[in-house]
């Protein structure tokens, strides 16, 4: 059980006020806090692909409220041609990122829910999609605090934790994932500490990670990706947690591109190396890491800093998003069902949802 004691600041990076969505445009971060306002579903897409909401259990919230953005404003122009239009705008809503599976399974959701009330006026629809949203967005809480919980058990007292990329409030409804387990262990009076990865190219675990630890009162230091080799070989770094945008059923695991280095890491200095996931995020329809696709983003993320140039501008550039973690290199998942270890191939399976 966990102590009852004061809570984390934790922030909310996505809110639904009256009409729309209210997000932290975490493109300002760490230096302002800005929150956007969003009135249709164009510019939920816009802010999922340029970053300003992000982060696989937030993207599946928003889009999720895009659905009814998109829809809320539909004429009534009969039943089938209402129903093709959520159709399309959960295909338009899917194409705004392609690696993290928790976009399309929450406008799966949407489709699904409009199909199966395919005979009601849309004003009822509508009505749905909207609380469809909002119990996304609160379930995701709820799984957040159970995934904190749950690795408790995994962190030893005064643990020197690594982790790589941001995986807190600002990337689900609240608390995160792998860094939920830190909160809940800082909480319980672990004296955890946090070796903090920037992150190249985006700097989400500078810019981002380490806003939010200041915020709740965890003790930190944040290091290059290029350290991380030798912080764990002369600082004690007791295990590796990570998050994750994709799970395939196998348990090879798609996360910010520099997770897969780490994890080779782990595996030579033996620390344990785990992921924090939501079953949200396992893709049970695809068997190994070889079926996710990946994200290849902007060269300009990888030749500037902000409005700093980095490299000549005609500078060729490969600048993947994510890297694919062999399930060999992974300790165990943390899911809000409980920790999970090999052989992945047959216990994550038992975490299918039923499909009824």
């Amino acid at each position: 059980m966990i102590p009852n004691i004061k809570k984390p600041e934790v922030v909310q990076s996505i809110q639904w006020i009256d009409d729309h969505i209210r997000i932290i445009d975490q493109t300002y971060l760490p230096h302002r806090e800005f929150f956007l306002d969003i009135f249709e579903v164009g510019r939920v897409w816009e802010a999922i692909r340029s970053l300003r909401v992000r982060g696989a259990p937030a993207i599946g919230i928003a889009a999720a409220y895009g659905v009814y953005l998109g829809v809320k404003d539909l004429p009534e122009d009969g039943i089938q041609k209402f129903h093709t239009d959520v159709e399309g705008i959960c295909e338009y809503l899917a194409t705004a990122r392609p690696t993290a599976v928790n976009l399309t399974w929450a406008l799966d959701q949407a489709v699904h829910l409009a199909h199966e009330m395919k005979d009601e006026p849309s004003t009822k629809v509508k009505e749905a999609l909207l609380e469809l949203a909002k119990s996304i967005h609160e379930e995701d809480k709820r799984i957040c605090a159970d995934i904190g919980k749950n690795g408790l058990e995994l962190i030893p007292q005064n643990a020197g934790i690594l982790t790589h990329c941001n995986t807190g409030s600002l990337a689900t409804g609240q608390y995160g994932t792998a860094l939920s387990i830190i909160y809940h262990a800082h909480l319980g009076k672990k004296k955890v500490h946090v070796w903090v990865d920037e992150t190249r190219p985006l700097l989400q675990g500078s810019r981002l990670t380490t806003w939010e630890l200041e915020k709740t009162g965890v003790p930190h230091r944040l290091i290059t990706d290029s350290m991380a080799a030798w912080v764990m070989k002369e600082k004690g770094v007791d295990l590796v947690v990570v998050g994750t945008d994709r799970v395939a059923r196998n348990g090879d695991t798609a996360n910010k591109i520099g997770t897969y280095a780490l994890a080779i890491l782990a595996r030579h200095h033996n620390i344990p190396f785990y992921v924090a996931a939501p079953i949200s995020s396992i893709d049970f329809s695809i068997a190994s890491g070889d079926e996710i696709p990946i994200e290849e983003r902007d060269a300009g993320e990888v030749r500037s800093l902000g409005s700093q140039k980095l490299a000549p501008p005609d500078t060729p550039v490969y600048n993947p998003a994510f890297d694919v973690t062999p399930h060999e290199l992974i300790t165990a998942f943390v899911t809000e069902k409980g920790i999970v270890r090999p052989d992945f191939s047959k216990n994550l399976e038992k975490l299918r949802p039923q499909q009824g």
